[in-house]
């Protein structure tokens, strides 16, 4: 989106500096404008000639470094966020992924903001482990004079809420640190908390202004240069089409694997193999139900809508139970906090055994308060734009399971399971994701390794590949259960197979014999050419599951490594983290 211009055509400049004057003034802060104006007026009150006084040179932004850690991408985002701001305020901002940092020029970075997500049960994002670990360790660099502010990422429904974020907060000021803002420890729905830190942050972390300063610094080149939001997909969500609704899965299986064609009315938005896709889910309407009973709001039609499409009332955290103990009052509830044994209680539960459980008055508002925003659910986009044109691809599989004796699902995936057909809308918004690209280079090899649902960036991958016509190799391992239940797109990959934009694939079903049989198995019996090919330059990609998938097939590869190259566990470790640092090992989990 352009910026609309400030000075008129009337203005006595010729068009270029009108384009410049614009351009400086059009990112100028208020108290940027206000030292121009007062300049200017001592200009001409000394006849057009500048104040006598000492030369003095141009004051230089402050330099700002700006670290995150991410693996759903909101960090990385928040961090563009600071680092926009920051310009503008007279720094001069750098922005560094975890991944990418060396640490031993961390204590150089004078100003410091660190935005990290927690990941999982209490872990740091995937791309970030090696260097948190360093961080973390006997040899991390001290920080004597850096001031620093750290804002965390988390998710109230983890034990673990925000570890990441406070253990760096704390590691940080062990090394020497000085703390210039309060940590902010922040749940999924982090947007306006967020924005509010970053402007308390870079407050505290701006120089003191002497008054002797009678320069403000001003990042001219970037001012100059083109709108910083241009770049970025819209924030807001858009409604599309269900064009495709198909269970890939078998009548026979017991899992029910959903792909999802959706059309877009303007075009599709521009992604790339590799992004995901938010989709803005409803609630089981019958789950509804059952709150709107227990807490005996049946007549409220307006709650009832709220709870349906905005409210997330299956998330049940500690939080929640000391919101709700506090909203109504509720002496056994509370007690339960107090006991210490409200987490062990909490799992496996959702908030309608709370309220089934304590009894309690409930309104509108108390529902409000104790609940969190419904947040969106992002999936791997199984599509390339090349080959389907204006829509994107889902894969997803409904997730239904029993606790406590109650039958759960996730809210999601059985809302496209169960109450989503074909020429249904649904609300969705593209969540690109520069971190698991294919190479720049269509001739290099790619390795690809997706089990279940995990395949679907990668049959985005193939389809790319075909397009463009991309002479490297490629290599697929996938894995599920059943070979005649759950071999998802089967034919395609058949199709692949045959006209060569899929050079080979390894396939691991594990209930198909008695002992169970992965991908990281298939992935260490081909070893050798495994090994081969990452010596020749492939990049070797990993989707699916975070918690147990991802660190087995990356041990798989550190393994092979070591029986092929005949190295220790050390060396091997350290050629698999060379292949992560040259971004040739590449992982989107979850």
């Amino acid at each position: 989106m352009s910026r609309q211009a400030l000075l008129p055509r009337t203005a006595p400049f010729g068009d270029t500096e009108r384009a410049s004057l614009d351009a400086v003034l059009g990112t100028a802060t208020p108290i940027q404008r206000a030292w121009l104006a007062g300049f200017l007026a001592g200009l001409d009150a000394a006849g057009g000639q500048p104040a006598a006084a000492p030369a003095q040179a141009p004051k230089a932004s402050e330099p700002l470094t700006i670290l995150y850690a991410s693996e759903s991408g909101n960090s990385e985002k928040l961090a563009g966020d600071v680092a926009k701001l920051a310009r503008k305020s007279g720094f001069k901002p750098k922005v560094v992924d975890f991944a990418d940092l060396d640490l031993a020029t961390l204590g150089k970075d004078k100003r410091l903001v660190v935005i990290a997500a927690t990941w999982g049960e209490g872990e740091p994002p995937a791309r970030a482990v090696r260097t948190y670990d360093a961080l973390m360790g006997d040899g991390a660099p001290r920080l004597e004079g850096v001031e620093f502010g750290v804002l965390a990422l988390g998710d109230t429904s983890y034990a673990e809420f925000c570890a990441i974020g406070k253990a760096l907060d704390a590691r940080l000021e062990a090394l020497g640190g000085k703390r210039a803002y309060d940590r902010a420890d922040l749940d999924l729905d982090f947007d306006k908390p967020a924005a509010e830190w970053i402007k308390g942050a870079l407050k505290a972390l701006a120089p003191p202004v002497s008054a002797s300063d009678n320069v403000v610094a001003v990042d001219f080149a970037r001012g100059l240069a083109a709108d910083d939001d241009e770049a970025e997909p819209s924030r807001d969500p858009v409604v599309v089409e269900v064009v495709d609704h198909v269970n890939l899965n078998s009548s026979r299986s017991d899992k029910e694997t959903i792909h999802l064609a959706l059309a877009f009315e303007d075009g599709a938005p521009a992604y790339q193999p590799g992004d995901s896709l938010e989709i803005y889910p409803e609630n089981d309407p019958q789950l509804v139900e059952e709150i709107l009973r227990a807490a005996g709001l049946t007549g409220d039609e307006g709650l009832r809508s709220a709870l349906l499409s905005e409210r997330d009332i299956t998330t049940l955290s500690a939080t929640t139970v000391e919101r709700f103990a506090k909203a109504t009052g509720h002496a056994e509830a509370q007690r339960l906090i107090e006991s210490g044994e409200v987490r062990a209680w909490i799992e496996g539960r959702h908030l309608i055994d709370l309220i089934e459980t304590y009894p309690a008055a409930l309104s509108a508002e108390h529902l409000s308060t104790i609940t969190r925003p419904l947040p969106p659910r992002a999936y791997s986009i199984a599509s390339s734009r090349r080959d389907v044109g204006d829509e994107v691809h889902l894969v997803i599989a409904a997730v239904r399971y029993e606790t406590h004796g109650r039958a759960r699902a996730g809210v999601a995936s059985t809302h496209v399971a169960d109450r989503i057909r074909n020429g249904a809308k649904l609300r969705v918004k593209l969540k690109p994701n520069r971190h698991f690209r294919l190479p720049q280079d269509p001739a290099t090899d790619i390795i690809m390794v997706g089990p279940g649902t995990g395949v679907a960036p990668f049959r985005a991958f193939v389809q790319e590949r075909r397009a463009v016509e991309a002479p490297g190799r490629s290599w697929l391992f996938f894995g599920d259960r059943h070979f005649t239940h759950d071999f998802l797109y089967q034919l395609e990959w058949q199709e692949a197979l045959e006209d060569r934009s899929l050079t080979q694939i390894d396939v691991a079903f594990s209930r198909d014999q008695p002992e169970k049989i992965y991908v990281q198995d298939r992935l260490y019996e081909r070893r050798r050419d495994l090994v081969a090919w990452l010596d020749g330059g492939a990049h070797l990609y990993v989707c699916g599951d975070a918690k147990n998938m991802a660190k087995d097939v990356r041990g798989a590869v550190v393994r092979a490594y070591q029986d092929v190259k005949g190295l220790s566990q050390a060396d091997a470790e350290a050629a698999v983290a060379a292949l992560e640092r040259a971004h040739r090992y590449q992982q989107d989990v979850y």
